[in-house]
């Protein structure tokens, strides 16, 4: 099953849409109220991170559903690039994202810089959720399994983040990969 698609802005508009939408399909699948209230707070998640991007962001949201494994999509095509980052980023008294504090602002902030049509360094140790190469290709998704398995262990700080971070603790995983010129953020959840 697949849900219909909204389309979303990093102004807001849409947000709500895609709020109901999960609703919808949580009580189209029939979902125990504490399985919906996961998938509502992975959507909100979600859109809270959409609206924190830079700049005016579209993005399409929908939710696919197969044996009860959920997918929760945002897909957004690439505009910004690394010069303009950079450029808004000089801005800053600390040259730094200030958005980019725990898991979800630092997944976000993974998101909109491979969101980049150039190339882009990717904050602190979450580099190491990327996978390289699958069956002899180069793959660029990120993941937050892959992440967890290879964090450096002098990682403190960004272990205590995951640990508590909302979004690490309900969804199974979190993958963020390119395809052309889109970003798409996959967050999956067995119910």
């Amino acid at each position: 099953m697949k849900s219909d698609v909204i389309h979303v802005l990093s102004s807001g508009a849409g947000v709500a849409d895609a709020i109901k939408q999960t609703e919808a399909v949580a009580a189209f699948k029939s979902l125990s109220k504490k399985d919906s209230i996961h998938l509502l707070i992975l959507t909100e998640e979600m859109m809270g991170m959409m609206q924190a991007l830079t700049g005016e962001r579209e993005a399409d949201f929908w939710i696919e559903d197969e044996n009860g494994c959920f997918k929760l999509h945002l897909c957004v095509e690439t505009s910004m690039n690394a010069e303009m980052r950079e450029k808004l980023l000089s801005a800053s008294t600390t040259g730094t994202n200030a958005a980019a504090k725990g898991v979800i602002g630092k997944i976000r902030d993974i998101f909109e810089r491979i969101a980049e049509p150039t190339d882009a360094n990717l904050p602190g140790g979450f580099s190491a959720g990327w996978n390289f190469s699958e069956s002899g290709q180069t793959v660029n998704i990120w993941s937050l399994s892959t992440y967890k398995a290879n964090a450096p262990e002098d990682a403190k700080e960004e272990w205590d983040e995951l640990e508590k971070s909302v979004i690490a603790n309900i969804a199974d995983e979190i993958a963020i990969g390119i395809a052309g010129c889109k970003v798409e953020m996959i967050v999956y959840k067995k119910i």
